[in-house]
């Protein structure tokens, strides 16, 4: 069961993890999955819609596992709210998006950031920003929202050499 945060809620955004949530840690010398930041980047935009965040992982989207995926899609399954945003790692962001595509009646937008939140240069603010308009604008469906664009899971791709995502368009 997902640890939830927040009062009643237009929007249910899941965590799992992945950059956006990475910190520092001074005694281990590497970056380790922090807390969500998700409620914190919304707090400071001081979005007046209402969301609840529940956080289902802390994990490097790499080390995530099948199993790990089909208990996200368990949760979204299930999930009585039709517009849900998932925060996720960006390496296998396009997996989880292809492994929710079976669910129906739901605007599921996945997003995450190529820099932590807690580094003074990032896109975490501006790509979670994105994803609380699209998952209110869109129709029904799984989407990614990245670098200011909006993007179809089946055609979109993680460029490492330009740090960023892409369509086949």
């Amino acid at each position: 069961m997902p640890n939830c945060t927040r009062g009643t809620m237009k929007i249910r955004i899941y965590t799992t993890g992945g950059s956006i949530d990475k910190t520092y840690s001074t005694q281990e010398s590497a970056f380790l999955i922090g807390e969500p930041q998700v409620a914190s980047i919304l707090d400071e935009a001081n979005v007046t819609i209402e969301w609840e965040v529940c956080s289902v992982l802390r994990k490097d989207s790499l080390e995530l596992t099948d199993d790990d995926r089909q208990l996200i899609v368990e949760q979204v399954k299930r999930d009585p709210h039709r517009h849900i945003i998932l925060t996720h790692g960006t390496d296998t962001m396009i997996e989880t998006a292809r492994a929710l595509s079976s669910i129906p009646g739901k605007v599921i937008v996945l997003t995450g950031a190529m820099r932590p939140a807690a580094f003074k240069r990032t896109d975490a603010s501006f790509n979670v920003g994105g994803a609380i308009i699209a998952v209110q604008t869109l129709p029904e469906g799984i989407y990614l929202v990245m670098n200011g664009q909006v993007f179809d899971p089946s055609s979109a791709s993680k460029n490492l050499a330009r740090d960023r995502f892409e369509g086949s368009e």
